[in-house]
This record gives C-alpha cells, structure tokens and sequence, in this order.
C-alpha cells in the first residue's frame, strides 16, 4: 500500500525549519515573543506580524550545525521589507562569520516570497543587496541551498538571490521569476503575457521548466522527507560545479541561438539549452534597422561626459558602455545600461537591464578582476540610469532574474577581491535593474536632482499589486519615506555616501565633469582599505538616528541569541 506524502508546500514556514532540521534540535531566533514586528504597517493600516514573516531556526542537519531560515508566504505575499530583510541578511552574515573562524554552518533559505514589501518598497531594495552580498560571499566556505516549495515561489528581487545559491531545489509546484505576471501583463501588456493563464505561467516559470533549462538543479516531488533526504545529499556530495550566476559564456551562447523576434516556446528553449551544452548551438544574426536615432540618455550622457580620453570596450552588446580610464592615478572601469532601439529582445530598448544587459555587466566586470588579479585591483564605476528590468515573455522563459544575478555576482565578487566598486546615481534607479547595477557597490554617490529617482517599480504596477490607487500611494510615501521615489527620501535611509548638489544633470560641461571625477576619486580613495562588505551602509548618521534603526536592532539581538 502507498503512504500518503507528507507535503511540505501545505506547511507554514515554521513547521518547514523544523522538518528541514534534525529532530529535537530546532532553535528559533527572534520569534514572535521578542516582538520583531515591522514599525512601517501599523500607519498604513496594515496589521504586523510579531516575527515579519521569517523563521529563523538554528539547529542541525544531518548532525552538522546549520541555520535554516523560512519564509512566510501567507503573511504579506512572504515580501521583504526592513525587519524581515535584515533578519534574513543578518542570518546570513552570521553564517558567514561562523565559516571564516572555522565553524561550518550550513545556510538553507526556504523560499515563499513575492519579492520586495511593496509598502516598504526600498527597505526591500537595500536588504535584498544585503543578502546577496553574503550569499556570494558564504559560497567561498560552504554551499548556499535554496528550496523553492511553492505556494507563492520566488519572485522579484529574492529571485535574484535565488539565482546566486549554490544548489537550488523545487517541486513541481514551485515557481521562479523576476516579475510576477501580473507585473508584466501591467508593464508590457495581455498581449505579452496573460496572468490568467495558468497553464502558460507553469510552463514558462514552473519548476519543470526551470529544472529542464539549467535554473534549478533538483525536482523533488512534494514530500517533507524527500525534499530534506535531496538537501542533505547536496552537502555530503559537496558543491563542484561553478554557481550558474559564473557561468558567463554558456548563457550568453544561449542568447545567441535565441531567436528574440518569436516567443519560444518552452520546448524550443529545452532544446537550444540542450545544443548549448553540447556545443552544437548556431548563432542567430541580428536584425538591424537602419537610420534609427539613438536616445542621449543620462546614462550616455554621462558616461561619453567621464570617460572622453578612455579606452572603449565593445564586446558586442551596444546597450552596454564600457571604457577603461583614469581618475587621478586611479585605473577605474566604466560601465553604463543605455538605450539601444536596435536591441536583439525588444523590451529591452530603453535603457532597462535585460538579459543581455546582465550577461554583460558580468562579463566586463569579470574580465578585470580576472586581469587585476596579480595586481592592484582598478575600480570599477557604475553609471546608473536604469529605468527598470525588461518585462516580457521570453525574458522570463530564458531567465532574466538569472541575468540579473550574473550582474550581482560580479560585482560583489569584484568588491570581495578588492575593488573599489562605485556607483553614481545620474537619473532612474528602479527595481532589479538597480539590484543588478548600483546596489553590491561599496560606495553610491548620486546627483539631488528631481528626475534622480530610487524604487522598486514603477507607480502604476506598485498601485496594482498593493490595490490601491496612485493617489493612495503617493499618500502612503508621506509617512514612510522607503515608499517615496525622490533620492532625498532614499537618502534618510543611510545608503547614500554623498548626495552632489548643484549639478546641472542634464548638460555635463568641463567644468561640472571636473567636480564629479574629484568626487568619484575621494570616494574610490575612502574605500582602498576599507571593509569589503556592505557594513558601512548601516554606519552612516542618517542609518544609526533613524533610517535602519529597526535593521541594526535586528542584527543586535541577533548575533546575542546566535549560539
């Protein structure tokens, strides 16, 4: 007689920890008596839960010391916002200290999350650079496992840290993808990607799918003991492979075969990643159209404005500037997102971070830490003005949260290796396209500029998904900044090394160019001996009297309760 499964999807995020840990040995760390609720709902009329939606459970696996963090979906869509995000990241870096002393503690992160906390928007921004930051740096020591169970799956910007993982486990009912449906029927259109059909959603995002293709490296049907028995094999077998976010050239000769002026369909994408592999693949050429007027962006602007006497560096991608240049005796790297209306996937026209824009942003970032490895390590400056990622169908059959991550990945490699990464906020900072360029920097100096703007995603979609009109949420920002979208707003919450006043953003003269090198050099010389993490964001005054007060209370008691 078969048994009955014991389902791991119908359990909430508490009973997952336990079964994931080894009997008797569950732990919770700031649960729900220790009253870490979120201080950013009660004003928006939005009832907090006393723990935010995350487990943390310290315990073992398979007698080895482990934490297990678990998200959950059915409070607030698992979205990250202050306190959840900082519990998960500060989790994490704890993991990562135990590592570097020598102490192997397993990090497993269960996934039930729709991403960003819209109503806490970019609080959700910073924490999920945050944990990013300790993911690529904990795979040094030990692997990084995921487990995508479903109900909700993984979206937005925790898609990105999926991308980054180790080893990925799903269930059939589990989903990944960097924008929700609804989000690009919102964004892109019906036409693009209809969210009430159910069937094209699981065989675009679905587990399945994503095994099929490369994103996930496990299918485990829905049973608790399974799913526990596959996460366990993954540490005594060890981590060998490369992390897919590192593998820069199989992806970008996956683009290559893609045809982007037809919707693959799922099987035509299973077979080209297929021919990839097996080095069979033929490149599809480009369809070029002539005479077509190129927008001057901010992003060009500025990048053609700083780097007027550098070397430029064309791998084949026009969306992507880069240049090699000086600032004072400083090798610094330049690279910019710009505008490209003859891009190859066509959601990716207007300067947004698309599949091949994240590809590469790797690559010109993994080329000079690997050139730079014997040497001084030049800096690298990210020119930000990016409008959004692209939203589209085949941008997320192909894995467009996966390109994001590869960008991710490089940049907090280059950091970890000793980098001097800089961003310069010149215009749009929105959602994952920021993620994936700006936010894994050590320092980010922006101009205080009104059309400087920081979020999550554009007003329309964010009115969306929360249900409620634009004019309700421009109401909302008012009592908590993180929501509101001008730079000022973003600057109270500590992330921001210098906001420049009085430059005329739209004209980029001697003159003003001169002030900005000055600028981006005293910042690159602040960083040369600095920490190499992402510490120094929490530091700051604006941080430490108000901005992440609840992030850095979060850590406090953390670290107290740790062993």
């Amino acid at each position: 007689m078969k048994m009955l499964r014991d389902s791991f999807v119908e359990k909430d995020a508490r009973q997952r920890a336990i079964t994931i840990l080894d009997e008797g040995t569950f732990r919770e760390l700031l649960g729900p008596f220790d009253g870490f609720e979120s201080p950013h709902l009660t004003n928006q009329g939005i009832v907090p839960q006393s723990d935010d939606g995350i487990v943390l459970a310290r315990g073992q696996i398979d007698g080895e010391s482990a934490i297990v963090i678990s998200i959950e979906g059915k409070f607030q869509g698992g979205g990250i916002g202050e306190v959840s995000g900082a519990k998960i990241a500060g989790a994490l870096e704890l993991a990562l200290r135990d590592n570097e002393i020598g102490i192997a503690t397993r990090p497993v992160l269960l996934f039930d999350t729709g991403g960003v906390r819209l109503q806490e928007a970019n609080y959700g921004l910073l924490s999920i650079a945050e944990i990013g930051a300790a993911i690529v740096a904990l795979r040094n020591y030990i692997p990084v496992v995921g487990v995508i169970p479903g109900k909700i799956g993984s979206f937005g910007g925790m898609s990105i840290t999926a991308g980054l993982f180790s080893s990925l486990i799903i269930t059939r009912e589990g989903r990944v993808g960097l924008n929700g449906p609804e989000v690009i029927e919102q964004e892109a259109g019906i036409e693009e990607f209809d969210s009430r059909n159910r069937q094209l959603i699981w065989n675009t995002i679905g587990g399945v799918q994503r095994l099929a293709t490369g994103l996930v490296d496990h299918l485990v049907e829905d049973d608790s003991q399974a799913i526990r028995n596959c996460m366990i094999e993954v540490y005594q077998t060890g981590d060998n492979e490369k992390p897919r976010s590192a593998q820069v050239g199989f992806f970008q000769e996956l683009l290559k075969s893609v045809d982007p002026t037809q919707h693959l369909t799922p099987l035509e994408l299973r077979d080209l990643f297929v021919k990839v592999k097996e080095g069979s693949s033929k490149t599809v050429e480009p369809i070029r159209q002539e005479n077509i007027e190129v927008p001057s962006s901010r992003g060009v602007k500025w990048f053609e404005a700083l780097t007027s006497s550098a070397e430029a560096i064309n791998k084949g991608v026009p969306s992507v500037k880069c240049a090699d240049g000086m600032l004072g005796e400083e090798r610094v790297r330049f690279i910019s997102v710009v505008p490209n209306p003859n891009s190859r996937f066509p959601r990716a026209q207007n300067g947004e971070v698309g599949l091949e824009e994240g590809w590469a942003i790797a690559e010109y970032v993994r080329n000079a830490i690997e050139e730079d490895k014997h040497g001084k390590k030049r800096a690298i400056v990210a020119i930000v003005d990016v409008p959004s990622q692209a939203y589209g169908y085949n941008e997320e059959l192909i894995g467009i949260h996966l390109a994001c991550s590869a960008a991710v990945d490089a940049y907090a490699t280059a950091r970890l290796a000793g980098h001097p990464v800089i961003t310069l906020i010149v215009g749009n900072a929105i959602s994952g396209a920021f993620l994936a360029h700006g936010l894994q920097a050590n320092r980010i100096l922006a101009f205080n500029d009104s059309d400087v703007n920081v979020h999550v995603m554009s007003k329309q979609s964010a009115a969306r998904i929360t249900r409620r009109t634009v004019e309700e949420l421009e109401e909302a920002t008012k009592k908590t900044p993180a929501m509101a979208y001008d730079i000022g707003s973003f600057k109270k919450l500590g992330a921001i090394h210098e906001l420049i006043d009085g430059i005329d953003a739209d004209h980029p003269n001697d003159e003003i160019c001169s002030v900005i090198r000055e600028k981006l050099f005293a910042a690159i010389q602040d960083t040369r001996g600095s920490s190499t993490d992402l510490g120094n964001r929490l530091l700051s005054r604006e941080a430490r009297e108000e901005g992440r007060i609840a992030s850095i209370r979060v850590r406090k008691q953390l670290a107290e309760q740790w062993m």
